[in-house]
């Protein structure tokens, strides 16, 4: 290929792995597989280490994080970042259109935008670089999270086009689509997580995590709104948003511009009606004056601009009876509460069901079967009961009393310490935890089992032919019987049972991960396979010894502990690794550079500026040195970064165990 076809098919590769990229991560509807993606990511990675000099700076390698930031640095805003006016009624929009037109005239126009339900964040660009990302804060001055914001997808690090200054900021709106919001939602509820209430809520959480890697798993989007510059480029708000669009920046392509306080009013109404079409949460409307000047001629307020005002629907609100309250016991045993409700339309949709969250939120409203309530589909995605309308109570109703035994078993439930949820305690002979179990075991995240889905899993239970994970891996031997079911065919059955057979090479952490013990999700089962390298090492560690791994905290290792003194499962894993399972991490074959740390033994803890911990690893391990799991007495040395947990550092004192940093780490190496 010539030099114009290679530029040409990086490009093309870019535009395409970022399409493929939004509609995976974004739009939660993917539209080629895991294998076709990692091909092309493949080849592009390839062309881009061949003719670096062609590297787009929007490729998608360019956008996967890794930076660690032990804290956020406090940054002043050039421009303040106000808060604007808001308002829930007509009149006041009139009124504030009253007082624009005495203070300018009639003859300006208004820019109309959506409200986004998001995170305020101010970039800076110098040279046509991003240089930094700061949260809006308290309007004066914000956290500096630029490591984490360059993971955004639709945020450029450097600018196309041409006419944009060399300095200058812009402000926009960080925030989660709904559909990847539900995704990653459900996510954290397999992993016994505690789900985040609303899309705004888990971006603005994103945004503050501390690890860039992870904020890239977790697809932001980024609608920017206005831009600010030491000398002025445009004569309006209408004009410069066309502009920056052409360097490359993502504006929403609802903004409309309105001539009249009517035309306004249309806008509102219209978008009242359409919001829950998109696929994004949206507040309100904000309406700009478009003219710069006459933004200026307007001025502030001491807390917001006298040009703009923002238009805050209510939240959907409508009342139904209660019909029943039913139960769900789910995969670790928690028992939810749900209302049947008489079917109502609330936010374009038809509600028939609403969270009630837990015992307490049952007490909290006073509930009474037959009661007429009244439902919200606000920033929520699941409709919940916010009130009762006591006056409507039937008479003689029942008040809603919470079981004290299982729904489904009937075993008597528990509530532990601390806790809000109850919980079966059957893990082994309840239906729907024994059916979740084995569901999430053959999931994409976990064992990635192909030919097998959730209704297959509940088919072959109600069959009998899956009691626990481990009967997967029998069902060759009743293969005969499986022909007998209804739209289970012979091709059908053999993939089925080549892909369990395909899992067998997945992993540790896979597996570790796909056991479903409550709390280790698949960040924390990576943590503990790559730390304990195997299955044995981590049955028998203490707990001492497993909170001495990164991020595993006591609620964390007691779980586990718990998990591995049942015999039941101890059985299980017997019978999973005689089915040829992976309970192993392979070792990375570690290349000595040097022999200064021969016999010495190590533990890192804390946050480091210039390393993060698994370079610190490979480091001691390269020049002879071994990475101990807890602290005793045939420890050597402690390298510290900040935020060192201190019950580490006090046994550390105690045993004079000498604690050094990086820095003196590598003059131990000679580095």
């Amino acid at each position: 290929m010539s030099l114009f076809d290679i530029k040409d098919r990086m490009d093309t590769l870019v535009k395409e792995l970022n399409q493929h990229n939004y509609n995976y991560y974004v739009l939660a509807q993917p539209s080629i597989s895991d294998f076709e993606f990692d091909k092309k990511l493949e080849e592009l990675i390839e062309l881009e280490k061949s003719y670096p000099e062609y590297q787009n700076p929007d490729s998608p390698t360019q956008k996967v994080g890794g930076e660690i930031t032990k804290e956020f640095q406090t940054v002043k805003h050039r421009w303040p970042m106000l808060s604007l006016g808001n308002t829930y009624n007509e009149q006041d929009l009139r009124d504030f259109d009253e007082r624009i037109r005495k203070a300018i005239g009639n003859d300006f126009e208004y820019v109309c935008e959506l409200k986004f339900d998001g995170l305020s964040m101010s970039l800076t660009y110098q040279g046509g670089k991003l240089v930094r990302a700061v949260t809006r804060g308290d309007g004066t001055q914000g956290d500096d999270v630029t490591s984490n914001v360059k993971t955004i997808r639709t945020i450029p690090h450097r600018l196309s086009g041409t006419g944009y200054p060399d300095d200058f900021e812009i402000r926009g709106e960080v925030f989660m689509h709904r559909a990847a919001f539900e995704r990653l939602n459900r996510e954290r509820l397999e992993n016994d997580e505690v789900p985040y209430a609303n899309p705004r809520n888990f971006a603005a959480g994103t945004v503050k995590l501390q690890d860039s890697a992870e904020v890239a798993k977790r697809p932001l989007d980024c609608f920017i709104y206005f831009l600010y510059t030491e000398q002025r480029l445009f004569r309006s708000h209408w004009e410069s948003l066309q502009a920056v669009k052409s360097w490359g920046f993502h504006t929403c392509e609802h903004n409309k511009l309105c001539s009249t306080i009517d035309d306004v009013l249309d806008f509102i109404q219209y978008w009242d009606e359409k919001r829950h079409d998109l696929s994004y949460d949206i507040d309100g409307i904000v309406l700009k004056v478009n003219g710069y000047a006459q933004q200026e001629e307007l001025g502030f307020t001491a807390k917001s601009p006298r040009w703009a005002i923002a238009y805050k629907y209510k939240a959907q609100e409508v009342e139904t009876v209660l019909e029943k309250v039913t139960y769900q016991v789910g995969r670790t045993g928690a028992v939810t509460p749900v209302a049947n409700l008489k079917p109502v339309l609330l936010a374009g949709t038809t509600v028939k069901r609403a969270t009630l969250h837990n015992a307490n939120e049952i007490e909290r409203l006073d509930l009474y079967e037959g009661d007429t309530v009244l439902v919200e589909k606000g920033g929520e995605i699941i409709p919940k009961v916010i009130a009762v309308n006591t006056l409507k109570r039937p008479a003689g109703a029942a008040k809603v009393q919470y079981p004290t035994s299982c729904p489904e078993c009937g075993s008597t439930l528990i509530r532990p310490e601390g806790e809000v949820a109850y919980y079966c305690p059957n893990d082994e002979g309840c239906p729907p935890q024994i059916v979740g179990r084995i569901q999430h075991f053959i999931s994409r995240k976990a064992m990635n089992i192909d030919g097998i889905g959730a209704e297959t899993i509940e088919a072959f239970y109600r069959q009998g032919f899956v009691k626990q994970i481990s009967d997967l891996y029998t069902l060759h031997e009743k293969r005969e019987s499986l022909m007998g079911l209804e739209r289970f065919g012979e091709k059908s059955i053999t993939n089925m049972l080549e892909g369990i057979e395909k899992s067998k090479e997945m992993p540790f952490e896979k597996v570790l991960f796909g056991l479903g013990i409550r709390f280790v999700g698949e960040t924390v089962a990576k943590k503990l396979a790559a730390h304990f390298q195997n299955i044995d090492r981590l049955l028998s560690a203490s707990l001492e010894e497993l909170t001495a791994v990164d991020e595993i905290g006591e609620r964390i290792a007691e779980s586990l502990i718990a998990y591995f003194d049942q015999a039941k499962h101890r059985e299980q894993l017997n019978l999973l690794k005689s089915y040829g399972l992976q309970f192993e991490s392979l070792q990375k074959e570690i290349v000595l550079e040097g022999d200064q740390l021969a016999g010495l033994n190590f533990i890192i803890s804390g946050v480091f500026e210039n390393y993060s911990r698994d370079e610190l690893k490979d480091l001691i391990e390269s020049y002879g040195g071994k990475i101990l799991s807890s602290i005793s007495g045939k420890l050597n040395y402690v390298v510290a970064g900040d935020n060192m947990g201190p019950s580490k550092l006090e046994k550390a004192q105690k045993l004079g165990i000498p604690i050094i940093s990086d820095e003196e780490l590598l003059k131990m190496i000679g580095l």
